[in-house]
Formats: structure tokens, sequence, C-alpha cells
């Protein structure tokens, strides 16, 4: 069982301001709590329980907001506020388990600016075998029409293979959750700048990712527009 987790924290939040120009994005409320917030308590009750946050922007007041603050969790922070230039994905996924904030093994990736009502427990018992990744999908939103993989040879579990874009249409847009092994950051220098896009559309060709499709009602929160939706389903349902 994968134990431990990575939730993407490191970004400026641009679309959202003036919002995001006193408040870390995954600060942000959604319906009274902290978008983070609600990463936080779906893994702890599939059984995380190690929590990595990467922060560079505004990184003092997500640390600060920590601090006495129990989750029933480790919360472990990576912070790349220090550096001169906080480090794109695949840069601060080995900078984090270069300074032991992140175990080496398979761990839970989130992005710290999505809502979503899955559940994480499917993936924290998922295997990736000979892959180095395994990504959640879902249908397009009208952001992102034309999605960012496609998702082949779906097995009757409903797993399949992710590869890039094709040309018929049968392409989806990646959640934003994922079980990655470090071994997909392994050629990344400690401290270099480096985005996980290449990395993820090399393995896809080299047929490493597997992938399913996610039915959870899920919304990219990055838009000021996006967060009214969250908020208004949030409290339309609960």
């Amino acid at each position: 069982m994968i134990t431990q987790a990575m939730i993407l924290s490191a970004g400026k939040g641009t679309r959202m301001r003036p919002l995001t120009l006193t408040t870390p994005k995954p600060l942000v409320m959604v319906a009274q709590k902290p978008l983070i917030v609600w990463h936080i308590e779906r893994l702890k009750r599939a059984g995380i329980t190690d929590i990595t946050l990467n922060v560079g922007y505004l990184g003092g007041v997500i640390i600060d907001f920590f601090k006495g603050r129990d989750f029933g969790v480790n919360i472990h922070i990576s912070d790349e506020s220090v550096l001169p230039e906080t480090l794109e994905t695949a840069g601060g996924i080995r900078y984090a388990l270069a300074h032991g904030k992140l175990r080496d093994e398979p761990f839970l990736l989130i992005n710290g600016d999505v809502w979503s009502e899955f559940a994480f427990d499917g993936l924290a018992h998922h295997s990736l075998g000979n892959h180095l990744a395994h990504l959640m999908l879902t249908a397009n939103p009208e952001h992102n029409p034309t999605g960012d993989f496609a998702l082949a040879q779906m097995s009757a579990g409903g797993s399949g293979v992710v590869g890039l874009k094709s040309d018929d249409g049968n392409n989806y847009t990646f959640a934003g959750i994922s079980v990655m092994s470090p071994q997909m950051v392994a050629g990344v220098g400690v401290g270099e700048i480096a985005p996980l896009a290449p990395l993820l559309r090399s393995a896809m060709a080299g047929g490493c990712v597997s992938g399913e499709m996610l039915s959870d009602k899920w919304i990219d929160v990055g838009t000021m527009e996006r967060l009214h939706e969250v908020e208004r389903y949030v409290r339309g349902v609960w």
C-alpha cells in the first residue's frame, strides 16, 4: 500500500489575482475550508500517513498555516522559497526526494489547485508494476476541450495505457491526480528547474504510463470563475 503523497503547492496563482497576491492558492477557501485541507482530509481517510507540500510563492504563509495544526498526518514541507526560483513540478519532486521530504518509493501526486470528490483509496492500493506513473483522466472541461492525453487498451477494470494525444478524438484531460514512481525524475538534477510534462510524454512513448478515468465531480480551480463554481457546488451538496 502507498502511504505517502505530495501536494504541489508552489504556484503563484496569477489568474486568481488580486486574491492570490496575499493568499497562496492552496489556502484559498472553499466552503470555509482551505482548498488544500480538502485534499489532506481525503488522503488521510485513504490511509496516507505522510504528506509533502512543496512551497514557493508565499511559502511562509503556508508554513505558518500548518504550525500548531494537527490533521492526523505527518506534514513535510519542501521549501523552495529559499531558492532563486521555484523548480517546476519534476524539479520540485526531485528536490523533495533529495532532502528527505519524500521516501524513495511510489507516492500519490496531487495538484494543489484542483478540487474533486474523488476518494484516494483505490490509488493508495495501486501497484505501478513496470510503469513509471498512473494517471487519473477526466472528461474534457470547457477550458480544455481537446484534452491532454489519449487512453487506449482499456481493460475490464477500466485501466489502460496512456499515450500522447491522438488524432481520433479519444483524448482526455489529466486531472492532476496520479501515482508516481521516483524513477520518473531520476534524471533531473537536484535544484534543476524541470517540468513534469516532457518526462511524462517520454515515458508514454515507451508505454510506461497507465491510467484510468475519473468519474467523480472534478474542477480545476484555476480562475475566480471556477472557484465560484466549486463554492456553489459544495454548498449545494453539503
